[in-house]
């Protein structure tokens, strides 16, 4: 059998498994379990599968498997790319998404002083800290989440991909000491009811403290947003949140009921809405909508 033919196989039994990029999925396993590039790879193709590589033969199969059981490609190989950068990622943490280098590229764009800081509430495998401060280069980014282990995965790829984090293990804010200039959150938005119809890679093998927002989805919404509002964001910070494609509505008005201005609903790649941001006034927008309900009451 020729490592072509190897492959197919593979892609075959993916297919059969319902994995819609089998193809990909299959040469990316081989790589893995042969220990080879890609180029390497199509290099190897025409080959025979001599015993000398046996070992290997059976390793591949082995991924294969456990690939066509539904545990994500990511949490196979141990990494995946975020913004450019290799993430080091297990089932301790919600696998980086393309689609939240939308969120990062908001930031990014929207934020050119080198001097702010920068929390990222929710980091999860850090992805979002560690690419704002490698691409933002700002003085201070402070990171934080409520689990040990998943901090432990978000600090080895900080100190993997040389950026300088500081990271808190906490329940949103509980331990994460002063105020900032910009607060970014890609947290828990998927509504309770829907979990059970998500994928099988995600429902099973993602960790479910990730995804869980609550009954509506904007349980963290409404606590981050308060508590950014209460002196967690310095008057004229902005806050930015990834959200549920359907959500820019509802977390727009969460954001313009506690003081926020210049709200944005700001859309993907594939034109769904996916990052909401506004900027604290320091409670003069929160004062004036109060007003204008006590006016609207007197009409």
């Amino acid at each position: 059998m020729t490592f072509r033919e190897l492959i197919k196989d593979g892609e075959n039994l993916l297919a059969a498994a319902g994995i819609e990029n089998a193809a990909y999925d299959s040469r990316r396993l081989f790589e893995e379990a042969f220990g080879v590039s890609g180029a390497r790879m199509l290099l190897m193709l025409e080959n025979e599968a001599g015993a000398e590589l046996s070992a290997s033969v059976q390793s591949y199969r082995s991924l294969l498997k456990r690939r066509a059981s539904r545990v994500p490609l990511q949490y196979i190989t141990g990494s995946t790319c975020f913004m450019g950068f290799d993430f080091r990622v297990s089932e301790a943490v919600l696998i980086p998404r393309q689609d939240t280098e939308t969120l990062v590229e908001t930031v990014l764009e929207n934020e050119r002083e080198p001097e702010a800081a920068v929390l990222d509430m929710c980091t999860g495998s850090g992805c979002i800290a560690v690419s704002l401060k490698l691409l933002g280069g700002y003085r201070s980014v402070t990171a934080a989440d409520k689990f040990r282990n998943t901090l432990e995965i978000a600090a080895s790829n900080a100190v993997s991909l040389g950026a300088d984090i500081v990271f808190v293990n906490s329940d949103l804010f509980d331990a994460v000491e002063g105020d900032f200039d910009v607060i970014v959150s890609n947290p828990p938005y998927i509504r309770k009811d829907v979990i059970d119809g998500l994928e099988p890679e995600v429902r099973a093998h993602e960790p479910v403290a990730a995804l869980d927002g609550g009954c509506d989805g904007l349980d963290f919404y409404r606590r981050i947003t308060a508590e950014a509002a209460g002196g967690r964001l310095k008057s004229g910070g902005r806050l930015y949140y990834e959200i549920g494609y359907d959500q820019g509505q509802a977390v727009s008005e969460l954001l313009k009921d506690n003081g926020f201005a210049d709200i944005r609903v700001i859309k993907d790649l594939a034109g769904l809405d996916r990052v909401v941001c506004g900027t604290f006034d320091g409670g003069v927008s929160l004062e004036r909508n109060r007003e204008d309900q006590r006016y609207s009451k007197t009409l």
